[in-house]
């Protein structure tokens, strides 16, 4: 008796304000020269266009995090032994550079004013696998990098990518990096003098920022207060939180770290998103646009979909028991949303 086989589903994977990227298993539909803010459907799959933000389009920024070069094993998490774990190919490259170099090419055809990475280049921290992220990253695009460290980075000593805080001018915004690593832990932080750094800046900003780190926030929200929490820890999270409150300037926050699309709101900070981007090196196998215009700015979520990385993250769904998708992928609003002035 033969076994049927389930059609792949249709994944509305990224809008914008003028196109949509619809995935049928590991076939994309690309459809553009769409009106913003309007309703579509195209072929069994609805979605709604993003409004766009009124006046010019000033600057272009994408981003990055959890590259994992020298990653050799896919699916490893200690404590969580669901398999399968996979291996690139006999033959084939390694997974990271894969992955890494499909980015690359997308966000250069993109032709942005800056690229910020946001941390995890590596795997072991090593200045061997660092090195290979600035071959390819920094050949790619020269001074318009702008990285900071991840927890992976600082786990054996090394201090690359350590120089944040940084601020990145671009025309109608500003691109604040922090520095969340503690030094050997995979736990965050947020430095006494990096809020005041940042506070500084959100008070004299006549212009929006959108400010960048590794680890994402802990949510005041929540009924757990470990200082082991798995982000920022969260008497830091707190004083961020309040960072943001009382800078209208500071219009979102945007991390890595969890391998996931997400975004939360907390009542301190109201419409302000707090954001986590999925990583490049397996499923959804992703990087993020932000694009700015005079009245706000677009995150637009990107998968990867050169050929060879698209074998691989298909691959990679089955993760954890094949639970990963649900929750690396995220809802449609947790990949591509407008940010608003405040």
């Amino acid at each position: 008796m033969a076994t049927e086989v389930a059609a792949p589903v249709l994944e509305v994977t990224t809008v914008a304000d003028d196109e949509a990227v619809v995935f049928e298993g590991g076939d994309a539909r690309c459809y553009d020269g769409l009106e913003p803010d309007t309703e579509y459907e195209f072929e069994g799959a609805r979605f709604r266009t993003l409004p766009r933000p009124p006046g010019e389009r000033l600057a272009t920024v994408a981003t990055v995090n959890d590259v994992h070069f020298g990653e050799l094993e896919c699916g490893v998490l200690e404590g969580l032994e669901l398999g399968p774990i996979l291996q690139s190919d006999p033959g084939d490259p390694p997974y990271p550079e894969t992955m890494n170099r499909g980015a690359i090419a997308e966000i250069k055809a993109l032709a942005p004013d800056a690229v910020v990475a946001k941390g995890d280049f590596t795997t072991h921290g090593t200045a061997e696998e660092y090195k290979a992220f600035v071959d390819f990253y920094g050949s790619a695009f020269g001074d318009r990098l702008y990285q900071v460290r991840g927890n992976h980075d600082a786990s054996s000593g090394e201090t690359f990518a350590s120089d944040a805080p940084l601020v990145v001018e671009l025309p109608g915004a500003r691109l604040a990096i922090l520095d969340t690593v503690i030094p050997e832990h995979h736990t965050g932080q947020i430095s006494a003098a990096q809020l005041e750094w940042l506070d500084e800046l959100g008070a004299r900003s006549d212009r929006p920022v959108l400010v960048f780190g590794h680890h994402h926030v802990w949510s005041p929200l929540s009924k757990s207060r470990e200082e082991t929490y798995f982000g920022i820890n969260p008497d830091d999270s707190e004083k961020l939180i309040d960072v943001f409150a009382r800078r209208p300037a500071l219009i979102g926050y945007f991390a890595g770290h969890t391998h996931r699309n997400r975004v939360r709101r907390f009542p301190a900070t109201g419409d302000v998103p707090w954001v986590e981007v999925a990583c490049v090196k397996d499923f959804p196998g992703a990087w993020a646009e932000y694009r700015v215009f005079e009245g706000g700015v677009l995150q637009v979520h990107r998968r990867i979909s050169t050929p060879d990385a698209l074998e691989w993250t298909e691959r990679t769904r089955a993760m954890f028991g094949g639970l990963y998708p649900s929750y690396a992928f995220g809802e449609l609003s947790d990949r591509c949303f407008a940010i608003w002035p405040r």
